[in-house]
């Protein structure tokens, strides 16, 4: 029996032959989401005072190693953009050395978690470039919700766990049809995710790596007019394809009939972050996906609201006093927004008002009214408001005792 060998060193110069590996697995740093050595200083002051003398060698600085440390950290780097270029040309290093030592058959297993697609295109972008492709890939449920991390925040649940062989060929791909190969593979498995309950943000991310199992079977994707595919580009069409099948699910045909752009927006960021604050990038790629334009909806009294670099979705109470008393609404959120308030205060006849004078079917208004109470977890306070104005809808649709309502037929057939 061999015994195992633990050994410490840099992962972009690893010392081991070429093609002596059956498997290599790695769970890389995530991206600029934990400041791995700032933290082990916490432990390393401790246990120098502790134990340095017994182990000088790993105890020889006053704090832990920094310099080589893989993280996009704009503290340490100058800036954002000099982060991000150095982390993926180390991660990329790190991935070309995976290759090396891997036998042709060999398989490697990359463990990444983050919720932006900037993080996503280094990561991607990296083994692409080191010669490796996705065979599979699943999101496993890794992450404490009751975590620090995870409170007030878009924090993902899930990790997602890429299989990966050394590419084979230098075969060029028609991104056309690639693409439809793609959407194909991402919605064969979105669906299987979906019976296993993955939602909101990880469910996006699980899309990931399903579209990198057939666009990364290529050396080079190209379009029509022979420029090559970036992996930006790639992940904003799985956000669109993600998008829509999600839609799909968690609106009924009559609201996707006649649902309007921003609407469709609030209720796909509903169901992905609810609350949470998110980066503006994030949200822009989100709006892009359903056809709607971020910067659009925080002008005015819009429900979208900015807060430095990140971006908020607003509810029908953080939106103003004021906001009911404004004319009829240009969305479908925004009469729904009055709606709401007005039931509150037991304002009826403004209720009614509003609702006739909106410029929507009302069977549509009513319908994505109950499609968001739905997507809305329990406790809620937009739920409850929502679930409130249903009641009131269906108060006002049943005829008085011993007539005949002029809606009867109609909600026959809902």
């Amino acid at each position: 029996m061999k015994i195992p060998q633990v050994e410490q060193g840099t992962a972009t110069r690893l010392p081991y032959p070429d093609n002596y590996f059956d498997a290599v697995l790695t769970d890389p740093p995530y991206y600029d989401n934990v400041p791995y050595a700032d933290l082990s200083d916490f432990f390393y002051v401790w246990l120098k005072r502790t134990v340095g003398d017994l182990y000088p060698d790993l105890f020889a600085t006053p704090l832990s190693p920094k310099s080589q440390e893989m993280v996009a950290d704009a503290s340490k780097a100058g800036g954002m953009e000099a982060a991000k270029r150095r982390f993926e040309e180390m991660l990329t290093q790190s991935f070309r050395e995976i290759h090396r030592v891997l036998k042709p058959e060999g398989i490697a297993v990359i463990v990444f978690a983050h919720k932006t697609t900037a993080a996503w295109e280094s990561v991607i972008n990296a083994l692409l470039e080191a010669g490796l492709y996705m065979t599979a890939s699943w999101p496993i449920r890794t992450e404490m919700q009751a975590r620090l991390r995870a409170q007030e925040s878009a924090a993902l649940a899930s990790s997602i766990y890429m299989v990966c062989r050394k590419r084979t060929t230098e075969e060029i791909g028609e991104y056309p049809a690639v693409r439809r190969e793609m959407e194909d593979r991402i919605r064969q498995k979105l669906a299987q995710f979906w019976k296993e309950g993955i939602r909101g943000a990880d469910f996006f991310m699980s899309a990931i790596g399903p579209a990198v199992e057939v666009f990364g079977r290529y050396a080079r994707v190209e379009k029509l007019s022979g420029e090559p595919v970036t992996v930006r580009e790639l992940l904003e069409y799985v956000h669109q394809v993600v998008s829509q099948f999600a839609l799909e699910r968690i609106l009924s045909r009559t609201a996707l009939r006649s649902i309007d752009a921003p609407t469709r927006f609030y209720a796909l960021w509903r169901w992905t972050f609810n609350n949470l604050p998110v980066h503006f990038d994030e949200a822009r790629k989100l709006g892009q996906a359903v056809g709607a334009e971020v910067t659009a909806l925080w002008k005015g009294k819009g429900f979208v609201k900015k807060e430095k670099e990140f971006v908020r979705v607003l509810g029908p109470k953080e939106r103003g006093a004021d906001f009911k008393r404004r004319g009829r609404g240009e969305t479908m959120i925004d009469v729904l927004h009055k709606a709401v308030l007005l039931w509150e205060q037991g304002e009826k006849k403004q209720l009614e008002e509003c609702l006739r004078e909106a410029p929507f079917p009302q069977e549509a208004l009513r319908q994505v009214a109950q499609d968001l109470s739905e997507i809305l977890p329990e406790g809620d306070k937009e739920k409850q408001l929502l679930q409130g104005l249903l009641y009131s809808w269906e108060e006002r649709a049943r005829p008085p005792f011993g007539e005949h309502s002029l809606f009867e037929g109609e909600n026959r057939r809902w």
